[in-house]
Order: structure tokens, then C-alpha cells, then sequence
């Protein structure tokens, strides 16, 4: 019977690359990382801020458009994500 046998490269190793956008946590952030996260983070809690008035507005409409409402929630359940991602990305970690 014949068995198949990988490649000695290939035993045991997994896909080790990073998604796009994801850093070690190891790797500290430079000035001016940090700053462009401050500036990005600012720009979606106004986006953030935004979203809920126009879901607000809708809402309170006569006629209010349950489908687009649902997709502006969306929204901004996705921006409120990306706003815990970058604060918790300009967290200095701490060694224990």
C-alpha cells in the first residue's frame, strides 16, 4: 500500500501571513500611525454620530423605510467595530 507523504516544507507549517490591516502585537505603532488612527478614529465616531441621527430622523418619519433603516444599522453596528478595533489598536499593551 502506498502512502502519500507531503512535502518536508509543507509538515506541521500553516499559513502564518496576516490579514491586510492587522498588526503583531508585538510591533509597536509610530507618531505617525498614531496619529493618522486619531484622525481616522475621529472621522468615524462623526460618521458614527451622523448615521444615528439620519436613523433617528427616519424613524420618526411618517413613512419610514424599514429596509433602508435596517441597512443604516448595519452600518453603523460596522463602523462602531472598526471604532473598538482602532481604540483597542491605540492601547499600549502592557507586560504582566
Amino acid at each position: 500500500m502506498r502512502t502519500m507523504r507531503l512535502r518536508p516544507s509543507c509538515q506541521g507549517q500553516q499559513d502564518r501571513r496576516q490579514p491586510t490591516g492587522v498588526r503583531n502585537i508585538n510591533n509597536q505603532l509610530s507618531q505617525d500611525e498614531i496619529i493618522e488612527l486619531r484622525k481616522k478614529l475621529e472621522e468615524l465616531r462623526v460618521e458614527h454620530r451622523d448615521l444615528d441621527d439620519v436613523i433617528h430622523h427616519l424613524t420618526e418619519s411618517a413613512y419610514p423605510d424599514q429596509l433602508q433603516i435596517s441597512r443604516l444599522k448595519k452600518r453603523k453596528l460596522r463602523l462602531k467595530d472598526l471604532i473598538l478595533r482602532i481604540e483597542s489598536m491605540l492601547i499600549p499593551d502592557l507586560d504582566a
